[in-house]
């Protein structure tokens, strides 16, 4: 069995006294249980709560019969050993630990123990006991059980010490597309510690996305905006996420003033149309841009980085540079996702490969935000990454990867005389 205390009951224990009554609510299926309500010697037991409260154990059964103990060191480091060696306490050794005085129920049933030892991490330092832990107390004897206290930091503020939690927590990620591969993309944005993500997309998730996409078929006929959304609510509470459903071109009047508060645009949208007008909108909002997709049905996954620069072109200055130095210019094969009709592409990637894609474009855009924000060791090997998912021989260089899980970085190329985008207007 495992227990859970929350951070709100292992307050009121440490800060109670010698003893009290504990209520643990059991889900029988999971063997599982948490700290539902604690007492202070007999007086009445306040009621604490799990958090979400979607948690699978705030539908269990209450089992009342239990106490808490404030004990002595020594006791908890022999949980340790019992616990690595499957072992058992008698109950008269147990009580001899309790100096409050051992209790037990009046049907003398078994019930779950918790006990409190405040100097065991002073008497025993490195021992890596903790102060708080259960135990299963029966007629037999007294057994370990495996005890999880919520901890007073949880979230990406766990990571302070080893990431820039603080300068990723202020920053403002706008994804436009939020497909498969920017589904992908925006879990992992907030998995680094995007704080603000403002996710645009026009479409609702249907039955065909499912095979795809990071969400579940709960979400089949709402918005995909609104469905990942509320998953990163229970996932990432921490990060503060909107919903736009709205289209990047037909809705272009209302997207651009979302950007004059956003820091980096991530682009994961279908369609010339729509990856053009990213392109466009941030570079004249002066933000860089990100621009994820796969090429050839889904062999190969591109990344291309978009720096709002004089000496840096917009998308389509890219793509006419790399057609006039003898290579494809792959734009018109993306003028719409997989799906039916003769506009259509067939789409053969399989979720992980797009997956990949996606958290490649939010760790690219997450170095992004870090070097700019001081931190040059983010700085990235180019501006223009392609990755072999299912390499396809024969097409032209720089798009002639030949073993899968290959990647090639490139350079990027300087905006081209007239461009309307990259020139002042």
């Amino acid at each position: 069995m495992i227990v859970l205390v929350p951070r709100e009951a292992a307050a009121l224990i440490r800060d109670s006294g010698a003893w009290g009554h504990v209520t643990i609510k059991v889900s029988d299926a999971e063997n599982a249980g948490y700290v539902r309500a604690v007492s202070v010697k007999r007086e009445m037991r306040l009621p604490v709560t799990l958090a979400p409260k979607t948690h699978f154990l705030n539908s269990g059964e209450d089992r009342p019969a239990g106490f808490w103990y404030r004990v002595g060191p020594q006791l908890h480091v022999l949980w340790a050993d019992l616990q690595r060696r499957q072992s058992a306490l008698r109950v008269e050794a147990f009580a001899s630990f309790v100096p409050s005085g051992f209790k037990v129920t009046g049907d003398s049933a078994p019930y779950i123990a918790i006990t409190y030892a405040p100097e065991v991490e002073s008497t025993f330092p490195g021992a890596g006991v903790a102060n708080l832990l259960a135990w299963h107390v029966s007629a037999d004897g007294v057994e370990p059980v495996d005890v999880e206290c919520e901890p007073e930091i949880i979230g990406n503020a766990q990571l302070a010490a080893q990431w820039p939690v603080d300068l990723l927590s202020t920053a403002t990620v706008m994804v436009i597309g939020v497909g498969s591969i920017g589904g992908a993309a925006v879990h992992a944005l907030a998995g680094y510690g995007i704080g603000r993500l403002l996710l645009v997309d026009p479409d609702r998730l249907r039955w065909h996305n499912l095979v795809r996409h990071v969400c579940g078929p709960a979400h089949i006929g709402r918005m995909k905006v609104s469905a990942l959304r509320d998953d990163l609510r229970l996932l990432r509470p921490d990060t503060n996420v909107e919903a736009y459903p709205l289209d990047v071109v037909a809705d272009a009047d209302q997207i651009r003033p979302l950007l004059n508060h956003t820091d980096l645009v991530v682009c994961a949208a279908d369609g010339v149309a729509s990856r053009r007008v990213v392109s466009h909108l941030a570079r004249r909002a002066g933000r860089d841009a990100v621009l994820a997709c796969v090429l050839e049905d889904g062999g190969l996954g591109e990344v291309l980085r978009l720096r709002p620069w004089k000496d840096r072109g917009c998308l389509v200055c890219q793509r006419q540079t790399l057609a006039a130095a003898g290579a494809i210019d792959p734009e018109p094969n993306l003028d719409a996702g997989y799906g039916t009709g003769t506009r259509h592409r067939p789409m053969t990637a399989v979720g992980g490969d797009l997956h990949i894609v996606g958290q490649l474009a939010a760790k690219i855009s997450v170095a992004t935000v870090l070097e700019r924000g001081g931190h040059p060791d983010q700085r990235l090997p180019g501006e223009h990454c392609l990755l072999a998912l299912r390499p396809h021989p024969g097409w032209p260089p720089p798009f002639d990867l030949s073993r899968a899980g290959e990647i090639r970085w490139l350079a990027a190329s300087a905006p081209l005389p007239g461009c309307p985008t990259c020139e002042d207007p």
